[in-house]
C-alpha cells in the first residue's frame, strides 16, 4: 500500500487533504472562539467611582457598561416614597431592604433612582419592622448601581408596603415618579440616617464569567470531524486503489497461465502457432470468465 501511497497522483491528493483540514482546523478555532462570550468587559474599572450623571440616563435600558459601577450621586429623598423588599439575605439571615425614592442633582427631568438605604432583620412573625423616614435634607450618596429585578417573583400575600422584589417599574406606579431604570445600593451610610436601625448592606461586582454558545462549540466539534475525515478519504481511496492494483495483478498471472497451458494443448495436437494463440486467448478468457461466475455464485460470509 505505500508503494501505492508514494504515487505522483496521492501524493497530490494528500497535498489537497491537507489544505482542506487545515482549513477545517482554522474554521473550528474560530467556531471555538465565537462559542465563548467574556463577562463584563469593564469589570476591571467598577470599582473606580464615577458622578451618575455623567454614565447613565433616566429612560433607556442599563448595560454591561454601567452595571455594577460603584456612582456618586447627590440629591434628597423624596418624602412618603419609601418600600421594604422581602426576603433579602444578610449573613444567612432573612430580613428586608428599606428602599426609597431619592432625587438626583442633574437629572433630566428629576427623575429619581430607587436607593437601598439598609438592611433590616424580621420582625415578629415575619413582618416588617419600623424603619423610619429617610434622612431629610441634601445628601451625598456612593453606592453600587445595579439593574432593575424583574416584578413578582415572590408571594403575593404582603403587607402593605412590602414587595417581593425591587422592580423600578412597580416602584414607578407606587410612587408616581419617573425614575431610573437601575437601582443603588448605598454604601456612603448617609441614606440609613444617623439614628436609623438599618444595616449596611454591601454587594459586590457580579463575578466575571463566560457563557457559553453550545452551537458554536457545536460547530468547533465538527469542524474537527471533517478534517480527520479528509485525511479518511484520502486513506480511503488510496486502499481501494492498492486493492484494485493487486486485483489486475492477480488476473495478469491467472490469464497467463491459463494461456499458457491452454497455448502447450494446441501446440501438442497440432496446431500451428497463430491457431494456438488464437486457442489459448480464448480458453483463458473462458476460464477466468467461469471463476469470476462461479465466485460471484457464492454466499459470502
Amino acid at each position: 500500500m505505500l508503494e501505492t501511497a508514494k504515487q505522483p497522483k496521492w501524493i497530490a491528493m494528500l497535498g489537497l487533504a491537507l489544505l482542506l483540514a487545515t482549513f477545517f482546523v482554522v474554521l473550528s478555532a474560530w467556531q471555538f472562539g465565537q462559542s465563548r462570550s467574556e463577562g463584563n468587559p469593564v469589570q476591571e474599572i467598577t470599582e473606580e467611582p464615577v458622578e451618575l450623571t455623567d454614565i447613565f440616563e433616566p429612560r433607556r435600558g442599563i448595560t454591561i457598561y454601567e452595571a455594577d459601577r460603584i456612582v456618586n450621586l447627590s440629591g434628597e429623598f423624596v418624602e412618603d416614597a419609601q418600600v421594604m423588599i422581602n426576603d433579602r439575605l444578610r449573613d444567612g439571615e432573612h430580613g428586608f431592604w428599606a428602599v426609597a425614592a431619592f432625587r438626583v442633582n442633574g437629572a433630566p427631568d428629576d427623575e429619581v433612582i430607587p436607593v437601598v438605604r439598609g438592611w433590616v432583620p424580621e420582625g415578629e412573625e415575619g413582618s416588617a419592622p419600623d424603619v423610619g423616614e429617610p434622612p431629610a435634607g441634601e445628601l451625598q450618596l456612593q453606592g453600587r448601581l445595579l439593574p432593575t429585578e424583574a416584578p413578582g417573583g415572590g408571594p403575593r400575600d404582603l403587607p402593605m408596603g412590602v414587595l417581593p422584589t425591587l422592580s423600578v417599574a412597580e416602584l414607578i406606579n407606587i410612587w408616581g415618579e419617573d425614575s431610573y431604570s437601575g437601582y443603588v445600593v448605598d454604601f456612603s451610610g448617609e441614606a440609613a440616617g444617623a439614628s436609623s436601625s438599618l444595616e449596611p448592606v454591601w454587594v459586590g461586582p457580579q463575578p466575571e464569567g463566560s457563557d457559553i454558545n453550545w452551537l458554536n462549540l457545536f460547530y468547533a466539534v465538527e469542524w474537527v470531524v471533517f478534517a480527520g475525515f479528509a485525511f479518511y478519504l484520502w486513506w480511503r481511496m488510496v486502499k481501494d486503489a492498492h486493492q484494485k492494483r493487486l486485483e489486475d495483478e492477480r488476473l495478469d498471472r491467472e490469464w497467463e497461465a491459463h494461456w499458457k497451458r491452454a497455448y502447450l494443448e494446441a501446440n501438442e495436437a497440432g496446431h500451428s502457432p497463430e491457431e494456438a494463440e488464437k486457442i489459448a486467448n480464448h480458453e483463458a478468457a473462458r476460464a477466468l470468465e467461469q471463476k469470476e461466475t462461479s465466485s460471484a455464485g457464492e454466499p459470502r460470509v
